[in-house]
């Protein structure tokens, strides 16, 4: 089954919709009934699923009674201790969005004026928060609001001030300070626009040990930090090809024969495939380090 990958705001997840016998291309603009109603979301991606794993809904456009329909898309991963035998049932793709439904959509000033009025909000009550965008839903039912903060933050009162200046249903969804980066756009190290901003659609995680295997760490974490503070997503694009080139490096403080001595490897240089070998500290002799190939285990230097 062809299904499509579908996005609502570039800080929210990415949901999944069967494309059934519409044509779309990516970037393309999509109508599609969720849960929470009808919503206008951009085509990033397709993927295909196994038949036995997954069912269609019926297209509610070619239903005479709509309301008939209570099941929730598929969410990106297939719920926890789900049978093999069971199907997840996925919502399908109403149609492509038209000139008349684009139309339809909030412009910027509508989007100043409620972003000015939320954060005018917030502050008033004194919530520790950052408003940083704000989504109209298509059937216009709701309005939502992204924000970040250190922590949990009751905003209970703001809800409810909100709700009764724009009438509709209110929802603040708390994001990551990445989404927040993602959102604004801004230019890398490299002089390049951000990935996330860009073709990087899902956020991984990015860890120290990430940059540790590709011997950068040492660097600062200025250095090897994104505008957004965080250690910068491209060090997991060439992880794989350093995880491979590491598999037969010998663990730090392991002894290793080289050139007829033994000697305890202290560090590595994993492009090279090389290790710094501590020797001498057996038998007696002066302490020196050199330069080991761990494919010959001969002494470079």
């Amino acid at each position: 089954m062809n299904v499509v990958q579908v996005q609502f705001t570039p800080w929210d997840k990415i949901y999944y919709f069967s494309q059934g016998e519409i044509k779309i291309s990516k970037g393309d603009k999509v109508i599609v009934k969720t849960e929470l109603g009808t919503e206008m979301g951009e085509v990033v991606g397709f993927m295909e699923v196994a038949d036995q794993e997954v069912v269609a809904e019926d297209n509610p456009a070619d239903q005479e009674n709509e309301g008939a329909e209570k099941r929730e898309a598929m969410d990106e991963e297939p719920e926890p201790g789900r049978k093999k035998t069971d199907k997840t049932v996925i919502k399908p793709v109403i149609r492509k969005a038209t000139i008349t439904d684009l139309d339809k959509l909030p412009s910027a000033d509508d989007k100043s004026k409620a972003l000015s009025y939320a954060i005018k909000s917030k502050e008033r009550l004194e919530l520790p928060m950052k408003i940083i965008d704000v989504h109209f839903a298509f059937d216009g039912s709701r309005v939502t609001f992204a924000f970040i903060a250190d922590g949990r933050i009751d905003f209970r009162e703001m809800v409810k001030d909100l709700t009764r200046h724009f009438g509709r249903t209110i929802r603040l969804q708390q994001i990551g300070i990445r989404d927040e980066a993602k959102i604004m756009g801004d230019y890398g190290h490299c002089g390049r626009g951000l990935c996330c901003r860009g073709h990087l659609k899902n956020l991984a995680s990015i860890t120290s040990e990430m940059a540790e295997l590709q011997q950068c760490s040492h660097r600062g974490s200025d250095r090897i930090s994104g505008v957004c503070g965080r250690l910068m997503c491209c060090l997991a694009y060439e992880q794989s090809g350093y995880e491979q080139l590491a598999e037969d490096f010998p663990a730090l403080g392991a002894e290793i024969k080289a050139s007829g001595k033994t000697g305890k490897v202290i560090g590595y240089h994993t492009l090279k495939q090389t290790v710094d070998v501590e020797f001498g500290q057996n038998n007696g002799d002066s302490r020196t380090v050199a330069e080991v190939d761990i494919k010959t285990k001969q002494i470079l230097k």
